[in-house]
C-alpha cells in the first residue's frame, strides 16, 4: 500500500506509534523533564486520520506521535486539549499546553512566538471538491466560493495565487467539508493529509475527492515553549527513535492507508531542524 524507505540517521525524524489514547482529566503541566508524569497536549478534535475526538478516545496521526513522544520523554498522564488553529500560539504562551501535535506547519511568522521541534512528516496542500467537480487546481478557482480554517497558512496561500477567490473562512474543517458536500462551497483547501481523511469518512464516499494536486509545502512541527531548547531537542530525540524503530512507518501505514492516501517518499520522513 505505501512504501517507503526509513533512514535510521539521526538527523533524520519523525512520527508515531499506532496507539489511541484518552487523556486524563487531571494532573498538572508538564514539560520535557522533571519528576512529574503528566503532560498536556493539544491536538485537533475533528481531523479525522490526524486528530479526531469521539468519545472519550482519540486516533490519528498525529495522536500516535504524540503518545510515542510523550512516552519517550516519561510521562505517563497524557492529557489532550483541543487546539484549533488560531488558538494554538496563545494556549502555548499561556501555559494551557506543554506541546502541540496539530498539522502545526512550521513558518517564521510563527516562530517568532513559539518554537518548534520537526519536523515530523511534511504534506502539500491541496483542495477538496464534489466528486463531479470541474476544479483540478487553484487556476480554477477564480470567482468560486472556497473554504478554509482561519488561523491556517492554506488560505493565505491560494489568496496569493487567486486574487478573485471568495474566501469563506469557518472554526474548522469539518463545517467546510459539509458545505462543500452540501453543494454551498465549491471547495475546501488545506493539507492533502487532513482532505484524505475527510474524502474517506463514510458520509462522503463517492460524494468528495481530493484534487490531486498539491502546490505548496506543508512542514508539521511540534510546537512549544518559545526558547525552550532542552525540550526541543527531547522531542527530536523521540521522534528520531521513532522513524529508526519503525514506530513512524506503522502510524503512516495505520492512519493513511485506509484513505488511499499516498505518502511521497522523497519527502518524507523529513529531516529534523536544528533546536535554537
Amino acid at each position: 500500500m505505501i512504501t517507503r524507505r526509513i533512514g535510521a540517521a539521526a538527523t533524520t525524524l519523525v512520527l508515531a506509534a499506532g496507539l489511541a489514547a484518552c487523556g486524563s482529566d487531571d494532573g498538572d503541566s508538564g514539560g520535557g523533564g522533571g519528576d512529574d508524569s503528566s503532560i498536556k497536549i493539544g491536538i485537533k478534535f475533528d481531523q479525522p486520520g490526524l486528530g479526531l475526538k469521539e468519545g472519550n478516545t482519540y486516533t490519528g496521526f498525529d495522536v500516535d506521535v504524540a503518545n510515542y513522544v510523550a512516552k519517550e520523554l516519561g510521562k505517563t498522564d497524557i492529557q489532550f486539549v483541543q487546539a484549533p488553529s488560531k488558538q494554538r500560539e496563545d494556549l502555548i504562551a499561556t501555559g494551557q499546553v506543554d506541546l502541540i501535535f496539530a498539522t502545526y506547519s512550521i513558518t517564521d511568522e510563527r516562530k517568532e512566538k513559539v518554537s518548534f521541534a520537526g519536523p515530523y512528516f511534511i504534506a502539500g496542500q491541496d483542495l477538496l471538491v464534489a466528486t463531479d467537480a470541474k476544479i483540478t487546481g487553484p487556476k480554477d478557482l477564480d470567482g468560486k466560493k472556497l473554504c478554509s480554517v482561519t488561523g491556517s497558512t492554506s488560505a493565505d496561500n491560494v489568496k496569493e495565487e487567486v486574487p478573485g477567490v471568495n474566501l469563506q473562512e469557518f472554526d474548522t474543517y469539518s463545517k467546510c467539508a459539509e458545505a462543500v458536500s452540501k453543494g454551498q462551497l465549491d471547495a475546501l483547501t488545506t493539507d492533502d493529509t487532513i482532505l484524505a481523511g475527510y474524502a474517506a469518512q463514510e458520509q462522503y464516499k463517492g460524494k468528495l475527492k481530493v484534487v490531486g494536486a498539491p502546490f505548496s509545502e506543508e512542514r508539521y512541527g511540534v510546537g512549544l515553549k518559545k526558547g525552550d531548547t532542552a525540550l526541543c531537542e527531547d522531542v527530536n530525540a523521540a521522534l528520531t527513535k521513532m522513524v529508526e524503530d519503525g514506530s513512524w512507518d506503522k502510524a503512516v501505514e495505520d492512519n493513511f492507508g485506509p484513505a488511499g492516501f499516498k505518502v511521497d517518499s522523497k519527502t518524507n520522513p523529513p529531516k529534523l531542524d536544528a533546536c535554537s
